[in-house]
């Protein structure tokens, strides 16, 4: 590249094809990207604290009271891989600048469909909703472009332990807005989180990472013969198993605490320390990973969803909720950051746009399953029964980690910062 273009691109905020990203941008991304996960997950802990209870007043029949949350999902799942081609062409920052106009139009027409009283508007948001959260969730690897390879886990846990943030800002938005236009309920909530996606956008323009070089974009492995890594499908697995759970039983959560005479603030503050349980112990994964491996920080996190489902079988009071949603989040946050951190091991960097995006593809589409089943299975057959649907697939990721080479620890030497 010539010494103008050079010169261009950085003035676009871009890393130039080929360029490692130096110190102090990593520094700078790394910062730039905590904020921006807060600020996009901000939006996703509105949607699962709301969409159900919209969606059981809007709905024209009860067992879609968790539609739009599901839909939410679906626009994760499809719209994975077209965000990850257009990093792999464009560069990251575009793909992240896609997604937060996504979550601008998310809020618009939820508060649009609000005020109409038009479930099937509400259910289109929801949609662009999820594809803003696809984006934010590619911060994590993102971050991991930032840092020498050793470091790439700490990277990673780092963005993730932003989403604290959004365990506070999303509830409390809720909390403040919910009643702000006393007979549209929650419609001054999504013109705020409109609002926040558009401080996020602003939030990510600072965002300096490599170009991927025209040669790099078609080299690498055959996908196929990285899925068929021991490791990789592993990886998979869990983060299926981990994210699906999660999100199945979130997703039934404030609805079942409705339907058990709680009331919404109880429900607000309970989905609160759910997010921050999901984030805070991202301070230490990362650590956590280097010292023991991921493979052990998973098995730990599927325990701690065993456990959730476990506490939300003895009871349907505010502390068994609570207590549920709590260990549901730090489950969540070892086992997915785990698994996150084991695909980091199973591509070379011209792969990394294909084979991450592959992998979320594979996680959001399982959660689509999950999330139509957790609606149905809740007003036909109740919160118990959510609990126990948790206990198999458990079991068959647990079984994956002992049963392939990805039971071993990674050596201590490779993730030495």
């Amino acid at each position: 590249m010539t010494g103008a273009g050079h010169h261009a691109a950085a003035a676009r905020g871009l890393a130039v094809p080929g360029d490692a990203v130096d110190p102090p941008d990593g520094r700078r991304n790394l910062a730039r990207l905590v904020v921006a996960q807060a600020l996009g997950g901000a939006n996703a802990t509105v949607v699962f604290a709301t969409g159900a209870i919209i969606g059981h007043t809007l709905a024209p029949r009860p067992a879609l009271a968790t539609l739009p949350i599901s839909l939410f999902v679906v626009g994760m799942a499809v719209c994975t891989l077209p965000a990850g081609l257009i990093a792999q062409r464009h560069g990251r920052r575009a793909a992240f600048l896609t997604g937060t106009a996504c979550g601008i139009l998310l809020g618009l027409l939820a508060a649009t469909a609000i005020v109409l009283g038009a479930f099937w508007l509400f259910c289109a948001a929801m949609v662009f909703g999820g594809a803003y959260a696809a984006v934010v969730l590619s911060f994590r690897f993102a971050a991991a472009d930032c840092v020498p390879a050793a470091r790439r886990p700490r990277a990673l846990s780092a963005v993730m332990a932003g989403g604290v943030a959004a365990g506070v800002i999303g509830p409390q938005l809720v909390t403040t807005t919910m009643h702000a236009w006393p007979p549209h309920l929650f419609a001054v909530t999504y013109l705020a989180a409109a609002g926040i996606a558009a401080l996020c956008a602003v939030v990510l323009t600072g965002v300096r990472l490599p170009v991927p070089a025209a040669p790099d974009r078609a080299a690498g492995r055959p996908l196929g013969e990285i899925v068929r890594q021991p490791r990789f499908v592993t990886a998979v697995i869990c983060g299926v198993v981990s994210y699906t759970l999660m999100n199945f039983v979130m997703t039934s959560a404030p609805l079942a605490m409705r339907l058990c005479g709680l009331s919404q603030e109880a429900s607000n503050l309970g989905l609160q320390w759910h997010v921050i349980a999901m984030y805070g112990p991202s301070f230490v994964t990362g650590h956590l990973i280097a010292r023991f491996g991921a493979p052990r920080i998973v098995l730990t996190g599927l325990g701690l969803t065993a456990a959730a489902a476990a506490v939300g079988l003895t009871g349907v009071e505010v502390g068994h909720f609570w207590l549920t949603l709590i260990l549901l989040g730090v489950g969540w946050n070892f086992g997915f950051v785990g698994a996150s951190a084991m695909v980091l091991e199973c591509h070379r960097a011209e792969e990394r746009a294909r084979v991450q995006s592959l992998n979320d593809f594979a996680v959001f589409g399982m959660m689509v399953v999950g999330s139509f089943a957790s609606g149905g299975l809740l007003t036909t057959y109740g919160w118990d029964t959510v609990c126990w649907v948790t206990f198999p697939p458990l079991l068959l990721a647990a079984a994956a980690v002992f049963g392939t080479s990805a039971s071993r620890p990674v050596p201590r030497g490779l993730l030495r910062p």
